[in-house]
């Protein structure tokens, strides 16, 4: 129980760090964007989301390169894009005015190309089952190099539509943005975030031990929630400031990045890595799930309300309890 309460506390402490790390890097990602003058969807898309999402990639290299564990850092990435759907709009609009407005650009563009995202996530996966087979318990493939540049490339195809949108709008950077000292103050923050991901981890796999459970449920709690602060800040912030639109767009944005390119970048710097399909398949199953809920209530009236929002937050406690009950062993829908 102890070394419980132990690792509980690295978490706290390592979230607290990650908030700093956090709120530096958000302030300056802000700056790079009113000094390039870049439209508002596109700086939530991606610059904003780059930037936010960063903790999230973070725990992926540090997961795998420090301590081998490569599924904790894919359960950070699943059940932060979780939290990042069902929590962080809901916060928005519960402290906001009372509902927050969509667009067509953002249903019909950005939430449908994450859903391509999370489609082309899970069938890379499945073809490193079909073509490299690995030996063990369960279906279980590796993911190479050449598999990991095909969520990659459409990646850049996503960056590419933004540069578009961007390259259409008649927006004008601010000269009075320092934009060296922006870019100063977003290395810093990284530099730190990173320390506030490797506590995090180290108490995902603490927990992981204690409980004997696998470490990656504990990734999609522990490491997920903390490393979504940076995306519940710059969305809460903007939705609080009248900017609906950047408050959603960096959700999603925030999403396609963590899943094209932080996992594969995961694979990118490691070579050749293993999963388990048993574990990834549910995860991916209930982020299916959240996304269709998400989809179905942004399109609904082109309007967030009050109710849908705590739809999200019931949707998300479902997914805290189904992990709970896998930790205590009283569900076994994911094979230890």
């Amino acid at each position: 129980m102890f070394d419980v309460l132990v690792y509980l506390g690295l978490a706290t402490l390592a979230t607290a760090v990650l908030w700093r790390g956090s709120r530096w890097l958000e302030a300056s990602a802000d700056q790079l964007a009113v000094g390039y003058g870049v439209p508002a969807v596109v700086q939530g898309a991606v610059i904003a989301a780059v930037g936010s999402s960063m903790p999230e990639l973070v725990s992926v290299i540090v997961a795998t390169l420090r301590h081998g564990a490569f599924e904790l850092g894919v359960g950070a990435i699943v059940g932060s894009a979780v939290f990042n759907l069902l929590v962080i709009p809901a916060a928005s609009v519960l402290v906001g005015d009372g509902g927050m407005a969509t667009n067509r650009d953002l249903v019909y563009k950005e939430s449908l190309f994450y859903m391509l995202a999370v489609a082309s996530l899970l069938l890379t996966f499945s073809l490193a089952v079909i073509y490299y087979p690995l030996e063990g318990e369960g279906l279980q493939g590796a993911v190479t190099r050449p598999l990991a540049l095909f969520p990659l490339v459409l990646y850049g195809l996503y960056v590419f539509t933004q540069v578009l949108d961007a390259a259409e709008h008649e927006g004008v950077g601010d000269a009075t943005v320092d934009i060296g000292r922006a870019w100063l103050w977003f290395g810093l923050g990284l530099v730190v975030i990173i320390v506030g991901v490797e506590g995090l981890v180290l108490a995902a796999l603490g927990l992981g031990d204690a409980f004997g459970t696998p470490a990656f449920l504990w990734g999609m709690t522990i490491v997920a929630a903390g490393s979504s602060l940076p995306d519940a800040f710059v969305s809460i912030v903007a939705a609080r400031s009248g900017r609906a639109s950047v408050s959603l767009a960096n959700v999603l944005g925030s999403n396609v990045f963590d899943l094209l390119v932080a996992i594969p970048v995961g694979v990118l710097v490691a070579g050749t890595l293993s999963i388990t399909f048993a574990h990834i398949v549910p995860m991916m199953a209930f982020l299916i799930l959240a996304t269709i809920v998400f989809f179905t209530i942004v399109r609904t009236e082109m309007r967030l309300t009050v109710p849908e929002a705590w739809t999200l937050l019931a949707l998300y406690g479902v997914f805290v309890v189904w992990l709970i009950l896998e930790s205590v062993g009283l569900s076994d829908v994911v094979p230890t």
